[in-house]
């Protein structure tokens, strides 16, 4: 299995994936900013359908942030690794504590991102949830039940990579999963592209401009 060149390049061939779930049926993309944005604009100029973002951030575990304990989104629906919470010995305390963090950060990128438009309403659709790969899985479980209180028909959820036993318990609380690469030992997101620089705010915006 070789790598993507670029975020672009998985996007480009997630699309061509993804087009029986797009035609003759009402979509809409939702990527999750900011590596998921340059994926999710290609699918949808490929299946020339809205792209928005739904907005979900990692929940570190205290002192050691970057390792996930979990991920919360816009609304307040959060996910929970209880595995990595006992055995870490996580208190209630410390987990609500770093939940408000998140939440203010989220709103700050809800007006980074958006400005004033309101989500997008999904009722009825099918929305394509997007992402630049999946290690975990927190951010994109999060993203999925944030979007399933929308009430859209089915929800998709569509990456580059991923491990196959986090693919598998996506399978479980999506409507179905679109991934281009499944390698048998996962090491980092990274790892599967060429060029893997940080999308910043200032690129997540004008790909939603663009899309709009």
């Amino acid at each position: 299995m070789t790598p993507f060149r670029n975020r672009a390049d998985a996007g480009r061939e997630l699309a061509a994936l993804l087009a029986d779930d797009a035609r003759n049926h009402d979509a809409i993309v939702l990527a999750l900013p900011r590596g998921g944005v340059p994926v999710g604009y290609e699918i949808a100029r490929e299946l020339q359908v809205p792209m928005d973002v739904v907005l979900v951030r990692k929940l570190g575990v205290p002192g050691r942030e970057e390792l996930a304990m979990g991920a919360v989104a816009t609304s307040g629906v959060y996910f929970l690794d209880q595995w990595m919470v006992e055995r870490l010995s996580i208190t209630r305390e410390q987990i609500d504590a770093v939940i408000e963090r998140e939440r203010n950060e989220l709103s700050r990128r809800e007006r980074e991102y958006r400005g004033n438009r309101p989500p997008p309403d999904v009722g009825g659709m099918t929305v394509i949830c997007v992402d630049d790969g999946l290690a975990t899985g927190a951010s994109m479980r999060a993203a999925v039940a944030a979007i399933r209180e929308g009430r859209p028909a089915r929800i998709i959820v569509a990456v580059p990579v991923a491990a196959p036993a986090i693919a598998e318990a996506m399978r479980n609380v999506s409507d179905g999963i679109v991934v281009a690469r499944l390698p048998e030992h996962m090491r980092a997101v990274s790892s599967w592209y060429l060029d893997f620089s940080q999308t910043t705010d200032e690129e997540v915006r004008d790909l939603l401009a663009r899309a709009r």
